[in-house]
């Protein structure tokens, strides 16, 4: 376990590379850190850390570097996310505040993280088994087929055409619409087919085949599908960081991998989480760090958010900025 000087010694260390990239020396942290120790001891200090494997030397005559496991440390020790400034706060919210729908929503809140981080910034689509409902509409395309438009309370829309097995008529199409609209609005896309059971048979014989393909296509729709969406943005803010990896291409195409995204993703909480180096799942984003949090309706995780960059990130700067965004994601959520 750290004891505190050796901590104050890492935790500059940390601050000092991530603020200009270079190995750090005793000399520099005497000079720029009031550690209140003599170089001499600090010097005695880095060596033990070096012994320990929280700092490591990239080369002879270098200075020190935090490994992953002195990022995870100096992250683990954080008192809690950092409160961005009330002008930050409002710029948050004007901005995401603005948007006109759920994918404005998405493209507005990766933008955003990526230029307040300078890092790669996902944003995952809400999840639809969280949501409720908050419309339907049934159209009739011919006499054989309807689509369905299924509004969720978070802003997705899901849409299914359905192939019917007779004939049916404008009335029919009238009827089932409305039966189903008292069933299912404002409730829980998990409860729908308690909701709808036995309905279909409320119809005549000849349109009950018609009525029971409609009520199956929108149980599909609104069953949790493996095609869950996730947003990125800011990859060119890689490219400034590039001396950080041995090479950026496996980095670059891991990121185009929809499932790749999603694992980064994974088992989000309400609270900010930090996956340093090797603690990514993914193996080819092993040199990076990865910082997220969930948002959802209340203290349901509908989805993720977070920002991926090189493992020596402004890791209190990128966990608030997150940490304010999935907020704002949550808000919007509960005022739909």
């Amino acid at each position: 376990m750290l004891e505190d000087r050796r901590l104050a010694v890492l935790r500059a260390i940390v601050e000092d590379y991530v603020c200009t990239r270079e190995p750090v020396g005793s000399k520099a942290l005497v000079e720029r850190y009031p550690l209140g120790v003599s170089s001499a001891t600090i010097r005695n200090d880095m060596a033990a850390l070096e012994e320990e494997g929280y700092i490591a030397q990239p080369h002879t005559s270098a200075g020190r570097i935090p490994t992953d496991l002195g990022y995870r440390a100096f992250v683990d020790r954080l008192s809690g996310v950092k409160p961005l400034s009330p002008a930050e706060r409002r710029a948050i919210s004007n901005f995401l505040a603005g948007a006109v729908d759920l994918d404005d929503v998405m493209a507005r809140s990766v933008r955003l993280l990526a230029q307040l981080t300078r890092q790669v910034a996902l944003v995952q689509y809400p999840s639809l088994v969280q949501s409720t409902v908050l419309h339907l509409e049934i159209v009739r395309l011919s006499s054989t087929r309807v689509l369905l438009v299924l509004i969720a309370a978070t802003g997705r829309v899901e849409q299914r055409s359905v192939d019917l097995p007779a004939p049916v008529s404008e009335g029919f199409v009238t009827a089932l619409r409305s039966r189903l609209l008292t069933a299912i609005i404002g409730q829980r896309c998990t409860d729908l087919s308690g909701r709808m059971e036995g309905l279909a048979e409320q119809f005549p014989a000849d349109e009950r085949p018609s009525a029971q393909a409609i009520i199956a296509t929108l149980l599909e729709a609104t069953v949790e599908s493996e095609e869950r969406r996730v947003m990125l943005g800011g990859t060119a803010n890689l490219a400034r960081y590039r001396d950080s990896f041995s090479t950026l291409e496996p980095v670059l195409e891991a990121l185009e991998e929809q499932v790749v995204l999603l694992r980064l993703l994974g088992e989000v909480s309400g609270q900010v989480s930090v996956r340093i180096g090797h603690e990514n799942p993914v193996e080819d984003l092993q040199s990076t760090s990865v910082v997220a949090a969930g948002y959802g309706r209340g203290s349901a995780v509908a989805a993720g958010v977070g920002v991926l960059g090189p493992t020596h990130m402004d890791y209190p700067g990128t966990m608030a900025a997150v940490h304010a965004v999935a907020q704002y994601l949550s808000r919007i959520l509960d005022e739909n």
